[in-house]
């Protein structure tokens, strides 16, 4: 990979990127919280091929960033949809992550999806954060299949996200990452509460009526959610990028 913008060093534009300075480059912030989307998209805007899954249109270097992402983050949080449509399952260690982080699904129906159920041994935490509109005999089966302190009901019609996240750094779990679908990252960036987006910019076009990286309403009519770059890399014509809200 090489650099093609990094505002906190300006002379590096074509710098090369090792593995180790990939780590550094997308290292958050220390602070309480901080959460961070991370999407993938074609070029013409579709989040996913034509099997409706983000999979296949990854490419190795947005692979590379995936992982380095995920090793950075105490919690992936996902919506529970997204969880069965990708085939999620609980999080296995790496070499630089050897505590995994935890699987949180979010649900306003209460169900817990297989990928929190199994597999487990050796695997991050699974956590259901849902809200009281999935009724007592939904949410007392969810707690049966995975403890009580592991099924976290924050809101009444919906999922109150801000109270949620809350609710997952008082657990240590500050280091969010926001892995989708759609609806979710539009539902947190409607709430403000995404601090950072990275995306990856695949050199593909797919057509069709594929979703984009964000669903739901407008978001601050009439200029929406206003970001800045932080980071730009290109390897084989993706490029990888962070960029944080105002």
């Amino acid at each position: 990979m090489r650099v093609l913008l990094d505002p906190r060093r300006p002379t590096s534009p074509g710098a090369r990127v090792t593995a180790a300075d990939l780590v550094g480059l997308y290292a958050p912030p220390a602070r309480r919280r901080w959460v961070r989307s991370n999407m993938v998209s074609t070029l013409d805007g579709s989040a996913t091929g034509a099997d409706g899954r983000s999979g296949s249109v990854n490419t190795p270097s947005d692979h590379r960033v995936f992982a380095v992402l995920r090793d950075h983050a105490d919690a992936v949080l996902v919506g529970a949809g997204t969880v069965r449509d990708e085939g999620y399952t609980r999080l296995s260690p790496t070499r630089r992550s050897p505590v995994p982080a935890a699987l949180v699904a979010v649900t306003r129906s209460g169900r817990v999806p297989e990928g929190l159920r199994t597999p487990t041994d050796g695997r991050g935490a699974g956590l259901l954060v849902t809200c009281s509109a999935a009724g007592e005999r939904r949410l007392g089966r969810a707690r049966s299949v995975l403890g009580d302190e592991n099924v976290l009901v924050r809101g009444d019609d919906t999922v109150d996200l801000p109270a949620a996240l809350d609710a997952l750094a008082e657990r240590g779990l500050r280091r969010v990452l926001l892995e989708g679908g759609p609806s979710l990252l539009g539902t947190a960036l409607a709430a403000g509460v995404v601090d950072e987006m990275a995306l990856s910019l695949v050199p593909r076009v797919v057509g069709g009526d594929n979703p984009r990286i964000v669903a739901g309403p407008p978001l601050t009519a009439p200029d929406g959610v206003a970001l800045r770059p932080h980071l730009l890399l290109e390897e084989s014509g993706t490029l990888c990028g962070l960029w944080r809200t105002r």
